[in-house]
């Protein structure tokens, strides 16, 4: 029989919910025999869980960032909108593991919201119950536990989002949304047992730092292992007890169904005409992006209001380059939004279909068949005008895209089979 290659059996592995199902019997199992055996007080254990928060918070970086699907960014957001458009990605050789561009904008979010709902919970929680109360011999086991955790999360990532293929359908939001579930079951956990050795060992005028984590017994040890592992298999069968009982499904707002992973056809039956912004509409667009952005301008006041200081003490050179910078980083942005958006976009037109084609990426942004679209417009607005070009507005069941500054909009106009409306009628 031949033997399998290691990627077929991380594949092999990875069916089923076994590797899951292990890693949570694992990170389950490691806190009972502290409690039972070895003797860990509540100091110990939120310790545990309050490291096996930042591990599993870890290691959805890493499941968001070789996430499949990309990530949904509004189409509106200053510059990451229309780079969110490029589904493009760096493939990993020998795999269909790939960092995607929109993964690259979404995790610098994600990870700074992660660190704090971390460092939330150890100050407020496990900081209060931890203070000088693990012995020597305590923190040994608990830092092997620790590592054993880390190994299981690992290895369950590798086996089953890789093996298994999960990385297909998560998009980076996804692939992290399950870590602030895992937060708010050990925040909650941590909130009960300090609440309950408040209660028991302070006295009215006590500090909070006099609290004595070893006042706690057993069976309250036990009860909240026993709640931190119900947690943990409702996140496991979550799916299954949703579809058991749908009407009475908790819906948090954090999952969805991200875009679909597969390229927009750019495929045009001949002959293809390609429109282009002209060179004064580019010019143009970036220099009145900042009225549709006008957070931009919040940037020119902070510089504007530090200059202001140095002016007052004297300092022009110092004052006057902090102006310089504070009107010409909001224009630097907004222009390249607008080359993003518009200028490096360009619209071939065939008897079938149209197609924004980036032309930084060589990637087909979206596509739009002659039967796609619910409403066609002409508009000029005073740019359009002065500058003698029009603006196209494509309007479909539920979007709509706009192609600003076009000096000839006939070819995108002849894809279409209606009339378009005009100001002039």
């Amino acid at each position: 029989m031949p033997s399998l290659r290691f990627a077929d059996r991380i594949r092999a592995l990875g069916r089923g919910r076994r590797p899951r199902a292990i890693s949570v019997a694992i990170a389950n199992l490691l806190p009972l025999v502290g409690v039972v055996a070895l003797g860990w007080n509540a100091a110990a254990l939120m310790t545990l869980y309050w490291f096996e928060l930042g591990i599993a918070s870890g290691w959805a970086v890493v499941r968001g960032l070789f996430a499949g699907r990309p990530s949904e960014v509004e189409r509106e957001v200053l510059i990451s909108g229309p780079l969110a458009q490029r589904r493009v990605g760096l493939s990993l050789p020998r795999t269909d593991v790939q960092i995607r561009l929109s993964s690259l904008l979404v995790l610098p979010i994600v990870v700074p919201i992660l660190a704090v709902v971390w460092a939330f919970v150890g100050v407020l929680t496990v900081g209060v119950v931890v203070d000088g109360s693990l012995s020597p011999n305590a923190l040994d086991t608990v830092t092997l536990a620790i590592l054993a955790v880390f190994v299981g999360e690992g290895a369950t990532t590798l086996v089953e989002y890789f093996g298994r293929g999960e990385h297909r359908d998560h998009s980076a939001q996804t692939a992290v949304t399950g870590v602030f579930a895992r937060g708010a079951a050990i925040f909650l956990g941590a909130m009960f047992t300090v609440t309950v050795l408040g209660a028991g060992t302070l006295e009215d005028d006590a500090p909070i730092s006099a609290i004595d984590p070893a006042a706690i017994g057993l069976p309250l040890l036990l009860g909240i292992v026993a709640v931190k592992f119900g947690f943990d298999l409702a996140g496991l069968y979550g799916d299954r007890l949703a579809a058991f009982d749908e009407s009475s499904a908790l819906d948090l707002g954090f999952s969805y169904d991200p875009p679909p992973p597969e390229p927009v056809d750019g495929s045009l039956a001949e002959p293809v005409e390609t429109v282009r912004q002209p060179r004064r509409s580019r010019v143009a667009g970036a220099l009145t992006t900042p009225l549709d952005h006008p957070g931009l301008w919040y940037v020119t006041g902070v510089f504007a209001f530090v200059g202001l200081l140095f002016a007052v003490g004297g300092d022009w050179p110092t004052a006057g380059t902090l102006a310089a910078v504070g009107v010409g980083v909001p224009l630097a942005l907004a222009a390249l939004d607008h080359e993003l958006r518009y200028g490096l976009v360009e619209y071939r037109a065939g008897d079938d279909a149209l197609v924004a084609r980036d032309r930084l990426f060589g990637v087909a942004l979206w596509r739009v068949e002659p039967w796609d679209e619910t409403g066609l417009r002409v508009e000029r607005g005073r740019l359009d005008r002065r500058l003698d070009t029009e603006t196209i507005v494509i309007e479909l069941r539920d979007d709509e895209y706009r192609i600003p500054g076009l000096a000839d909009p006939a070819p995108i106009l002849d894809v279409f089979d209606r009339r378009p409306d005009r100001p002039d009628g």
